[in-house]
């Protein structure tokens, strides 16, 4: 009888060790940091992203879906350029007018009455006649083409501040001679100009073609030395899926000194640098 009520005891001991355990090792699963980690970014995987926007998190999802290969930050990204929907559409007014960093693309458009503030003559030493940008813009462009004459480069403005009217005959002969889908890729349709900001400028070396400008040593200096005075390429190569534009390496943008050294060091276009920084502050 003895010998019974000690082997029942050690039935009971046993017994109560593996529900202890079994008991420990769920509580220890159910407080894993990862296994937490993996419950809360099935819900929202983009909060810690500082330029999520909650409103778009469907977006997100579908992005998702038709990119998998993309990073959260380049799916985050992308759509809120506006990416995820074609070129022209869902476009709205953009905001900071008058601005170094306003963007104009194809989904920020500007009215057919802007005509940005302090807009001043470029030099006509470093332009052909008639050339004008706005005050900041046409400072930097004057000392940066000084600065380029110093090193025996020339560079020169040959386009700059487009009023609306003037692009709606410039994307209207294009639309003529190449057909709407053709021309989307190298003009941009009235109000959808970079041009019209007066902070962008098309340039040359006086010699070569500015189609050929990337054959030329003047555009080899301002690979090296545009972002020091506050301009960037603003379409470059391998950044057509993101811009909506062909290459153009003739087509500068004034962005500050700041922004564009940033750029420059991270091979980003303004779109992207735009709506990690700026979309969410007006």
């Amino acid at each position: 009888m003895k010998k019974l009520k000690t082997k029942n005891l050690v039935i009971l001991f046993i017994i109560f060790l593996c529900i202890f355990f079994m008991i420990h090792i769920t509580t220890k699963t159910n407080k894993d940091p990862n296994k937490n980690d993996v419950v809360s970014m099935s819900k929202e995987p983009y909060k810690n992203i500082s330029y999520y926007n909650k409103e778009y998190q469907q977006r997100y999802e579908k992005y998702k879906t038709e990119n998998p290969d993309l990073s959260l930050k380049n799916i985050v990204t992308r759509v809120n350029i506006g990416l995820d929907h074609s070129f022209y559409t869902h476009t709205k007014k953009t905001p900071f007018l008058n601005k170094d960093y306003i963007l104009v693309n194809k989904y920020l458009y500007l009215d057919k009455q802007y005509v940005p503030a302090n807009l001043e003559s470029i030099s006509t030493q470093y332009s052909r006649s008639g050339m004008k940008l706005v005050h900041s813009a046409r400072e930097a462009f004057e000392n940066m083409a000084k600065a380029a004459l110093d090193d025996h480069i020339q560079i020169i403005a040959m386009s700059s501040y487009r009023g609306y009217d003037y692009q709606v005959n410039l994307y209207n002969r294009y639309v003529a001679s190449d057909g709407v889908e053709a021309a989307d890729t190298y003009s941009a349709r009235p109000g959808f100009s970079e041009h019209q900001t007066g902070l962008c400028v098309d340039i040359y070396d006086g010699v070569i073609d500015y189609t050929d400008f990337e054959k030329s040593k003047s555009f080899h200096w301002m690979e090296k030395n545009a972002h020091k005075y506050g301009f960037i390429l603003r379409y470059p190569k391998g950044k057509e899926h993101i811009t909506g534009y062909q290459y153009e390496s003739w087509h500068y943008r004034y962005v500050g000194e700041e922004i564009a050294s940033y750029i420059y060091k991270s091979h980003i276009t303004f779109d992207e640098y735009y709506v990690r920084n700026f979309e969410n502050q007006h």
